[in-house]
């Protein structure tokens, strides 16, 4: 759920969150908001071929499957990442690859942009199908010094292809 406020100043809110066990917690805290909102990091892919390395980098290889038991190896070819029509289109690829039956890529941010309040917004076309689990996530800028999950992981939105009709989103943290 998403508000505006109308006008800066300081606002009371309250958040109510429920377990998949059932478990409610509830807790309020004083917002203060100081400007209107802003655009400050956007790409409408609008240059055909390979994602803007300017914004965008990659998480090469499997790392052992990432510790989801993944088992598609990452890479930068645009047989895998490409930009055209104003879409970027992460494509999954049977062929025989370093090892692994199937490519696919792994895009992050990572090194080029941070930002530590914020609103995200992404329109995406999801594929189906046991087996797929596409991800939009935000991983803590000092995750290079600071392990997981120490460093904070917000999954925006997680989509576990088995089941079609549910939409995850996810706070990781310590403790």
């Amino acid at each position: 759920m998403t508000y505006k406020y109308p006008v800066a100043g300081t606002y009371t809110v309250k958040v109510t969150a429920k377990s998949a066990s059932g478990k409610t917690t509830v807790a309020t805290t004083q917002v203060s908001v100081s400007a209107a909102e802003a655009l400050v990091w956007s790409d409408e892919f609008e240059t055909a071929g390979a994602p803007d390395p300017g914004k965008w980098g990659y998480d090469l290889g499997n790392n052992n499957g990432w510790g989801n038991n993944e088992l598609q190896y990452y890479t930068n070819r645009t047989d895998n990442a490409v930009v055209s029509n104003g879409t970027l289109k992460i494509n999954l690829k049977k062929e025989n690859y370093s090892g692994f039956e199937y490519t696919s890529s792994r895009l992050l941010t990572k090194g080029k942009f941070a930002f530590k309040y914020g609103r995200v917004v992404v329109r995406a076309k999801l594929p189906t199908g046991v087996g797929t689990w596409p991800a939009i996530w935000a991983l803590g800028s000092n995750i290079d010094t600071t392990p997981w999950p120490a460093c904070g992981e917000i999954d925006i939105m997680e989509h576990v292809g088995k089941q079609q009709n549910t939409v995850f989103s996810t706070l990781h943290y310590p403790g």
